[in-house]
This record gives structure tokens, sequence and C-alpha cells, in this order.
């Protein structure tokens, strides 16, 4: 048990890597996932219950909930609204930013010090996720009749945004490594 203890003392930096990576794969991906309505509607309710977003869509909430469609639906008039709330354009826009957070973390090998940034970036984004655990009514489940309803009950859409409490943490453990890395380089 002993050379167990002594193997995984030495992962520490095999696990910031591992973060780093982890955080550009989901960023790239989940922003690159922003230009497909599916993704573009399906972030509506945080952003439309949002104080500090709502002002990018043209209706305010809860209107939303008469146009959302199921992932996969296909519905013309749904689609229509959105475009006319401005669904998409922000959805492209809000994946064009996180795409870039990605790929500024990814630049650690070469460039340390925009890493930093990236990953800086990637701790005020996860802050402002988490914001949506109070400000969108659809993060928790709701009191259809049963007795387990609200806090502390998470909703799919709560166990989403939970885990950006993960993003948070792996961003501030790659800006710390490239911070240092970036001082010692100069």
């Amino acid at each position: 048990m002993k050379s167990f203890f002594h193997y995984v003392a030495g992962l520490e930096r095999v696990g910031i890597h591992v973060a780093r990576i982890g955080l550009v794969i989901v960023l790239v991906w989940i922003g690159g996932l922003k230009a497909f309505r599916y993704e573009a509607a399906g972030i509506v309710p945080f952003v439309a219950n949002s104080p500090t977003m709502n002002f990018f869509y043209k209706y305010d909430a809860p209107e939303y909930k008469k146009h959302m469609n199921k992932e996969g639906e296909y519905k013309p008039e749904n689609i229509a609204w959105h475009q006319q709330n401005h669904t998409y354009t922000f959805s492209y826009g809000l994946g064009a930013v996180i795409v870039l957070i990605g790929i500024l973390i990814a630049l650690y090998p070469v460039f340390p010090g925009v890493s930093a940034v990236g990953s800086f970036l990637c701790f005020g984004m996860s802050l402002v996720t988490l914001s949506f655990l109070i400000t969108t009514p659809e993060t928790w489940v709701p009191a259809l009749g049963d007795a387990e309803h609200g806090f502390p009950y998470l909703s799919g859409a709560g166990r989403l945004v939970i885990k950006d409490v993960i993003m948070m943490g792996a961003s501030m453990v790659t800006m710390a490594q490239a911070a240092k890395v970036h001082l010692n380089k100069r």
C-alpha cells in the first residue's frame, strides 16, 4: 500500500495537465454545439431568467416556455420564434467565446501566460453559470405533486449547472500552474 501512495503522490502534475485537457475538450465541444438549434434553445431558460443576460433576447421570461422543443424535435413555428428572439444569434456568439476560451487554455505549452488568462476566463464563466442555480426556476424539480421538489432537488438542468463547480476548480488549478510557468519564463 505504501508504494501506491508514493506512486499517486507523483501524479499531481499529470493531473493538472489532464484537467487542462478536460477543460479544453469540454469548452471546445460545448462551445461548438452552440451553433446548433437544439443547444441554442436549451440555454434559453438560463439566459432569459438571468438579470445580467436577459437583454440579449427580444422576449422576456417566461414567454419561452411556449416555444421550447425537446432535443431532436422539429417544430418550424418554434424555430421561427427563436429566430425572432435572437436565440440563435446569441448562442453563436456565446459559442465562439467558449471555444476561444478553450483555445486560450490549450496554448499552455507555447504561451502559458495566455493560457492563464483563458483559465481565468473559464473561472469567471463558471461563476456566471453557477448563478443560474439562483435565477433559473428550471434548475430545481418543479412542484408537480411529489413532496420532493425545490431545493435541494436538482433537475436535469440543475445537475448540468452544478458541474461547473468542477470547471471552476480545474480552471483555478490550471490558471495557477500556467501563471507560475509564465512568471518563471520572464
